[in-house]
């Protein structure tokens, strides 16, 4: 190479190490490099495997166990397969006939949920979880965790309405991406019950470690909104998170009006 295309390719290289962004990928002739389409070839197969792949409960509940909140509960929704969850979102979002959760009144609930990555929640969700607890306990009770497969983020208001839980958090693995196949969010609802929107929601996303949202960071923005939530009475549209945009202050969270 000329030192002009080794100067071009050392600053995409340098680039590159700032963003799972797909950018200075080159050329060879009219297409892209060999080596650039078999990465690309590569990440569409991980993320079809993160949304097939089925969820592996028993590791997933050992895991959860371990981290001494109480026994995790099953429930499924009313999609009976995963072609039925991809086609149907609304099964997704309504408990399957019959569910069943224990009725644990408490300030905060746990819904582990597999969404459109089951690999992120196996890979993060445990991890992600024992750092809620360890940033929430001790101000506020927290109910055993429930693991809900086949579930959209709404299945957690059903769950939650049930078990009788103040605020639930629903962790849930995200729809992947060409760069991301394995990421998890975090869906916060003040006084949970069905027909809950969107707007009633604060997420966090953009979680796994080491590229993305880590655990311990994840788990104090989410402390941040719980309290804010508590202290307005709602989450949502009204509730917002300035604990990463703040420079001066204590970070926090302020309503919108």
């Amino acid at each position: 190479m000329s030192p002009n295309e080794v100067a071009v390719q050392e600053f995409w290289d340098e680039l590159r190490k700032t963003t799972q962004a797909r950018i200075g990928l080159g050329r060879a002739g009219n297409a892209l490099p060999t080596r650039r389409v078999l990465e690309l070839s590569a990440a569409h197969a991980a993320a079809r495997d993160a949304v097939h792949v089925p969820l592996d409960v028993d590791k997933l509940s050992d895991e959860v166990r371990a981290v001494g909140i109480g026994e995790p509960t099953l429930v499924t929704s009313k999609a009976t397969s995963r072609d039925e969850y991809l086609r149907r979102p609304d099964l997704g979002r309504e408990p399957a006939e019959g569910m069943q959760v224990p009725d644990t009144p408490a300030d905060i609930g746990f819904v582990l949920a597999d969404g459109l990555s089951p690999t992120a929640l196996d890979r993060h969700g445990a991890t992600l979880l024992a750092a809620l607890v360890a940033e929430l306990q001790g101000r506020y009770t927290l109910a055993p965790p429930v693991i809900a497969t086949q579930a959209r983020v709404a299945l957690g208001d059903h769950v939650a309405a049930q078990a009788h839980m103040r605020t639930v958090l629903v962790i849930i693995g995200e729809r992947p991406g060409l760069s991301v196949a394995d990421s998890l969010g975090i869906y916060l609802t003040h006084l949970p019950m069905p027909g809950r929107t969107d707007a009633d929601r604060n997420c966090i996303s953009n979680i796994h470690p080491p590229d993305g949202l880590g655990y311990a960071e994840a788990a104090r923005v989410a402390a941040g909104l719980v309290d804010g939530a508590l202290a307005l009475g709602r989450s949502g549209v009204d509730l917002k998170d300035t604990s990463r945009t703040s420079a001066l202050g204590t970070p926090g969270v302020v309503e919108l009006t």
